[in-house]
């Protein structure tokens, strides 16, 4: 019978250490506790990296995952059970997540989405529509607002899971918006995430209802959440992102269509409403709503 290996001969001080640290690794983090610990393991210096890895797969609860998004790949490797919400949170550099997973950890959808949206902000040198200067001329609006949106195709199914996952790359608003907090993923203790808080949520999800479920869904989640939205928090967000389009009349619709307070619906209709404007893209028969000069989908 051949002698045990040093792997093998410090494989519970291994574990502990696993056990005790993150579930959610990447390579680097592996490599990190092999160089700090090899030698109070004893472990012989041929032992590489994937020595390493290869026993903790074959011998521990290490699990290397992968997922081939079409712009980059996501790799790393996940310690134990660990909830899918979980290990793309610890694998997306600042990722978090968005739009109808959003409504989701809110509570503000009764549905159970088989999309899960996560999401980066672009780098701040990144170029953000028209800077926000000024409300685009209606003929842009007009153009922009008569064909489907442009829909990212950076998506990856996961059969197993019976989920798909959409990987979106936001303007980059310096993490306005954007908190932690525990999420009910299914486990005993939830998962800490990061995700859009309720006024950004309800902002990104007006501006993206493709991401959402749709204008129904949107509109349901706003009466959802009556009582909890602080509308004027959401305006100053609003503000301070610097849409090109006149979003505000669109938010304001769907408050006063949810029964919001006139004061608070009051707060978006102040605002100039100087464009005609479109609750959705690519719509085909609509009513115009003059109050709010927007175009909504017939019968809604």
């Amino acid at each position: 019978m051949a002698a045990p290996s040093r792997l093998q001969i410090a494989k519970k001080d291994i574990v502990a250490a696993l056990t005790n640290g993150p579930r959610v690794l990447r390579a680097d983090d592996i490599a990190r506790l092999l160089n700090q610990n090899r030698d109070s393991w004893r472990l012989a210096r041929r032992t590489t990296l994937q020595n390493f890895i290869d026993f903790l797969i074959e011998k521990g609860k290490l699990k290397a995952v992968k997922y081939p998004f079409p712009q980059r790949e996501v790799t790393g490797y996940t310690w134990g059970s660990v909830s899918l919400y979980e290990t793309l949170m610890g694998l997306v550099d600042r990722g978090f997540y968005s739009h109808y997973t959003a409504l989701r950890i809110h509570g503000l959808t009764e549905q159970v989405p088989k999309t899960i949206y996560i999401n980066r902000e672009k780098a701040p040198t990144s170029h953000v529509g028209n800077d926000g200067a000024v409300l685009y001329e209606q003929k842009a609006i007009d153009q922009a607002f008569k064909n489907p949106p442009r829909i990212t195709k950076n998506e990856i199914e996961l059969p197993e899971e019976r989920v798909r996952i959409v990987m979106l790359q936001s303007a980059n608003h310096g993490g306005l918006g954007i908190t932690e907090g525990i999420f009910n993923d299914g486990s005993d203790q939830g998962v800490l995430i990061r995700y859009t808080n309720l006024e950004r949520t309800m902002i990104d999800v007006v501006t993206r209802p493709f991401y959402s479920g749709g204008v129904a869904e949107v509109a349901k989640a706003f009466e959802n959440a009556k009582g909890t939205l602080a509308v004027n928090k959401l305006s100053a967000m609003l503000k301070t992102m610097k849409f090109g389009y006149p979003y505000h009349q669109a938010i304001g619709f769907y408050l006063e269509r949810a029964g919001y307070k006139d004061s608070l619906v009051e707060i978006f209709r102040r605002q100039p409403i100087a464009r005609d404007f479109y609750l959705a893209y690519g719509l085909q028969k609509t009513t115009f709503d003059a109050k709010w000069r927007l175009h909504i989908p017939q019968g809604f």
